[in-house]
């Protein structure tokens, strides 16, 4: 017995046992409600008809009609910016009016500002876990288990990675501090050290908890690159187009350059500088609880600048930006001599910090 597919079938139904004519007839009658072309699957459709219907759709997909339609994507682009005094202390208070902002030199208009940003934050907390970190390590997890209970504030989530040959992920992002603090004392003792591909990775990671967060990386390591699969420039690239803040602590066991690898220092430098954070070099890993606690206070006093594009730069670009803290005009006081404030010159003291670039995504 030969099985046939199912075909659409006319609504009315006929009798068992209808004469030929009359069949012919109310064949005839029924035509019209025979299934339109388009309601029927494709091997049951008219090949001229089916043809028809293909030219119809291509037509209302013409490029004219498209460019009718609204297409304009624009996206606020935020960027945390750090103030610093003459002693490296948080610089907080400063108005709106004492920034300039410029993406490529062209002078942006700042729609968002937040003197101290309530972006929660996503925090990857990574310890090179090499041989050659071997000794600080007890220092180094003792002041990472007070930055732990320090740091974390509701909202906010963190998560461990151990870094050697391998990038290994010990905790997974939450705010249950015991549990982040017990992975911290569990990394894993290693051989290699893989610090382009803890930023890749790290900033992939990132990336995956959410809009509108801050994705951060403190990366605790000696600076000895050996054994990534990524290289400078890839991971540059991921931390940039991920919007990652990286913040590095070298621990320089030998402080002879002749016995270091000043290369990867002067790598993890560029890519730090890059994403807006800072490097640190503490003589001795008792200074580290020191440099937790400025990280922790540099973060929450963070000013959050969010601008339109104008003009918008092409899709899958990298974009550069620039933001400077100005002098504020002063209030213009009616005389016969009046001078021209200077808003170019920066407060003397004043440093900032901020990422340098930003990608402005597929179209």
């Amino acid at each position: 017995m030969n099985t046939l597919l199912a075909r659409p079938t006319c609504p009315h139904r006929l009798p068992l046992a209808v004469p030929v004519g009359w069949l012919f007839l109310i064949c005839v009658v029924l035509a019209p409600c025979a299934p339109a072309q388009n309601d029927r699957p494709p091997w049951a459709r008219n090949s001229k008809t089916s043809n028809a219907s293909s030219s119809s759709t291509d037509n209302s997909s013409d490029p004219l009609q498209d460019r009718a339609k609204i297409k304009v994507k624009v996206d606020l682009v935020n960027v945390l910016v750090s103030v610093l005094d003459e002693h490296n202390r948080p610089a907080p208070d400063l108005p709106v009016d004492a920034f300039q902002l410029l993406d490529e030199d062209n002078p942006q208009t700042i729609a968002v500002f937040e003197k101290e940003t309530q972006q929660p934050l996503d925090l990857a907390l990574m310890f090179d876990a090499s041989l050659s970190t071997q000794l600080g390590q007890p220092a180094q997890r003792e002041a990472a288990t007070r930055f732990i209970q320090q740091v974390l504030r509701p909202g906010d989530r963190l998560a461990v990675y151990a870094v050697d040959e391998n990038v290994t992920q010990i905790a997974a992002f939450s705010d249950n501090v015991a549990r982040l603090q017990d992975a911290v004392k569990r990394i894993p003792q290693g051989a290699g050290t893989s610090i382009y591909d803890a930023v890749f990775l790290g900033s992939r990671g990132l990336a995956r908890q959410g809009a509108d967060r801050r994705s951060v990386i403190i990366l605790i390591t000696d600076g000895g690159e050996t054994t990534s699969h990524a290289d400078f420039d890839t991971a540059r690239r991921e931390a940039v187009r991920n919007g990652t803040l990286l913040y590095t602590v070298v621990i320089r066991a030998i402080k002879n350059e002749n016995g270091r690898n000043t290369a990867g220092e002067h790598a993890l430098e560029t890519i730090t500088d890059t994403t807006g954070g800072a490097v640190f070099y503490p003589d001795s890993t008792s200074q580290l609880g020191e440099i937790f606690d400025r990280i922790n206070r540099e973060l929450r006093t963070q000013y959050r600048l969010g601008y339109y594009p104008t003009p918008r730069g092409p899709a899958d670009t990298y974009r550069h930006i620039e933001v400077s803290v100005v002098r504020p005009a002063l209030p213009q006081v009616p005389s016969a001599s009046t001078a021209t404030v200077d808003t170019s010159t920066p407060p003397a003291g004043y440093s900032v910090r901020h990422r340098k670039s930003y990608y402005t995504g597929l179209p």
